[in-house]
């Protein structure tokens, strides 16, 4: 029996109602379009489901066994709208923000009041990734808007926008050569030649031009890296310098998230600073996603 919602309802209405002009007045349709609908309900059914005389309308056994059903399928389907309704709202109004480590710099919540000034029924959501997929959920789809470290593999699949440029550093382990080095330079730093012939870890190899500027590809004069170890979160990274595997170049705004206990940190002069950025999908043009990204070009403005 294939029924259509809308059959449900005019016979619910007829059958609560047990009046055809009432139930026409209340659905909004003329008398003779609901008496044609029931009658082509009852076609379908195979069965007369009410007594009709000139004095009143009553259900019939086969009428009163469907109305309980009918009117079951019909709270369902409601019940089914207001869900589909909730979950569109809530799609709509959610912003995943990927990242891989905090950006600090006072950004979350600078982004975060901007866009619900604008948007008040903006809910943006913080997603943790693994340091290894260096677009922080953005290529997987799992992130809407992400902070990542520019530049991005599949660089035009992205739009970006800069929000904060530091130096980089390199992770060392206590006692290294270089720590005296540096601790004997005017600056307190290191140049990035000295740091050539030492193990770096290393980005997994899928990352490509993100893993290539954290070894510093452009700056070694077409010299092979020596890779000591390939790592995907600040944990490896750390566990990593202080073993001894390799030493890494780090944004000086995420130093602290490896240097503690064994591992120091030191600037390094010879190389381009990091560039944090928001990025996003070229072929996601949502309005949250596209304020998100103009509220980021603002903040950045205001600090430069």
């Amino acid at each position: 029996m294939d029924v259509h919602g809308r059959d449900l309802r005019y016979f619910a209405a007829v059958a609560e109602e047990l009046n055809f002009t009432r139930a026409a007045e209340r659905l909004f349709v003329s008398q003779p379009a609901l008496s044609k609908q029931i009658r082509m309900l009852e076609t379908q059914v195979g069965a007369r489901l009410f007594h009709r005389d000139r004095r009143a309308v009553r259900l019939t056994a086969v009428g009163q066994a469907l109305l309980p059903h009918a009117l079951g399928l019909l709270a369902a389907w409601e019940a089914a709208g207001t869900a589909v309704e909730e979950a569109k709202a809530a799609e709509l109004n959610s912003l995943v923000v990927g990242m891989s480590t905090s950006p600090g710099r006072g950004l979350l919540p600078a982004l975060r009041a901007r866009l619900v000034s604008r948007y008040p029924h903006a809910r943006p959501v913080l997603r943790q990734v693994n340091w290894a997929d260096s677009t922080a959920g953005l290529a997987d789809g799992s992130s809407d808007v992400a902070f990542v470290w520019l530049p991005l593999p599949d660089g035009d699949r992205y739009r970006s926008v800069v929000v904060a440029e530091e130096p980089r550093l390199v992770a060392l382990p206590h006692g290294h050569p270089l720590e005296a080095r540096a601790a004997a330079d005017s600056e307190g730093a290191v140049d990035f030649a000295d740091l050539l012939d030492e193990p770096f870890l290393a980005l997994p190899a899928e990352e490509g031009p993100t893993r290539d500027y954290w070894l510093a590809l452009d700056a070694r004069g077409g010299r092979a890296p020596r890779i000591g170890g390939v790592v995907g979160s600040a944990e490896e990274t750390h566990e990593g310098v202080a073993n001894g595997q390799g030493v890494a170049l780090l944004a000086a705004g995420n130093a602290s998230l490896v240097v503690r206990d064994e591992v120091i940190a030191v600037p390094v002069r010879g190389i381009s600073p990091s560039r944090l950025a928001v990025a996003a999908r070229r072929d996601d043009d949502r309005p949250l996603v596209a304020a998100y990204l103009a509220e980021a070009a603002e903040v950045a403005a205001g600090a430069n």
